[in-house]
């Protein structure tokens, strides 16, 4: 190989080829342009769209084992009779959330390694020096770093938040700045839709607590307000009994998944008694749990003659001053009364 053939084809294969057969140089070099380095950058593509989809494939497998897991129930036993409420564990669907997610985050830094690997490699092969460009990558990522520190700080955040499962799509959450449901989870934010339906977009970075209020179980409190003079006993009857009676009915037996308890007199004010009445429920059925409940306590109280706490009402009793014999007001300021205290 001659000096002018080094220069000119360098070490490609093809332009020597070519460069022998035509005697033309400039053919030579076309070929390597237009055939020789178009080639390699198709073949880097074509190994690169199979190592990523041979290795989301293996990522597809791992992530469905972890959500299959082993199969677990959760007993709940009455204590009024011998039978058992059996259901499926609530864990069981957040397990296949959670590895869902995790697949996710997965493939997406599978797919960014590869991309940038075969986006250097394709560099390369068209010429250019690529230990200078890593180089300053390397000084861009860190001026970058300190530039957007933020950004960097949301990035990191959202990779705990997801590998350790504070909360996934489809949770109710209060964030502190915002709270709904979940809507969809990145790495750097998170979109939380209202009661309202307003959307809400919350950066990971600034999200310093999370109040999840779905995950395994959630309780239904009720506090009761009756009034002062109301019989304690017979009112933590009458409510044990409705919670027993939605404990018992078939419409919501898989979402009440343990015993109602009457834990009693929450509060004790000037305006009457606070008595307390909970319930474990499945995750995101304690809402419809408490207006159901709410409901049969209005209703049972109406039959048993039982009432509500009122607030005191202040009436002012406006009565008339004495007339007088030239018709003004003898002895009296233009306006009296009294005060009566009702409830």
């Amino acid at each position: 190989m001659s000096v002018f053939d080094q220069a000119t084809c360098g070490t490609g294969t093809l332009c020597h080829l070519v460069k022998n057969w035509t005697g033309n140089d400039s053919l030579a070099q076309a070929s390597t342009w237009l055939i020789a380095k178009p080639l390699a950058i198709i073949g880097l593509v074509i190994v690169a769209v199979v190592v990523r989809w041979f290795l989301h494939r293996v990522i597809d497998r791992v992530t469905d084992r972890a959500a299959a897991g082993l199969p677990t129930v959760i007993l709940h036993t009455r204590s009024h009779g011998d039978d058992s409420r059996l259901g499926p564990s609530a864990g069981a669907g957040r397990r296949v959330q959670r590895a869902k997610t995790m697949g996710s985050l997965l493939k997406s830094i599978t797919s960014i390694v590869i991309i940038s690997i075969a986006g250097i490699m394709a560099i390369s092969v068209l010429g250019y020096p690529v230990g200078p460009l890593i180089a300053s990558a390397g000084i861009v990522g860190v001026a970058i770093g300190f530039g957007a520190q933020s950004l960097v700080k949301d990035f990191l955040s959202g990779i705990f938040m997801i590998f350790e499962d504070q909360y996934g799509v489809g949770d109710a959450v209060d964030l502190g700045l915002a709270g709904g449901t979940v809507e969809a989870v990145g790495l750097r934010v998170t979109r939380i839709r209202d009661v309202q339906g307003t959307v809400w977009y919350v950066r990971n970075g600034e999200i310093v607590r999370v109040g999840n209020q779905s995950q395994n179980w959630a309780r239904t409190v009720l506090d009761v307000p009756v009034p002062l003079e109301a019989d304690l006993r017979r009112v933590q009857d009458v409510l044990r009994e409705v919670a027993h009676s939605l404990w018992d009915d078939d419409d919501y037996n898989k979402m009440v998944i343990e015993e109602p308890e009457v834990w009693g007199v929450e509060q004790l004010t000037s305006e009457g008694i606070i008595v307390r009445v909970v319930m474990k429920t499945a995750p995101l059925e304690q809402w419809a749990v408490a207006r159901e409940m709410r409901e049969r306590i209005k209703a049972r109280f109406d039959v048993e003659g039982l009432e509500f706490a009122r607030p005191p009402r202040i009436i002012w009793h406006r009565e008339a001053p004495a007339q007088g014999r030239d018709g003004a007001a003898a002895g009296a300021t233009p306006e009296h009364g009294r005060v009566s205290d009702e409830r």
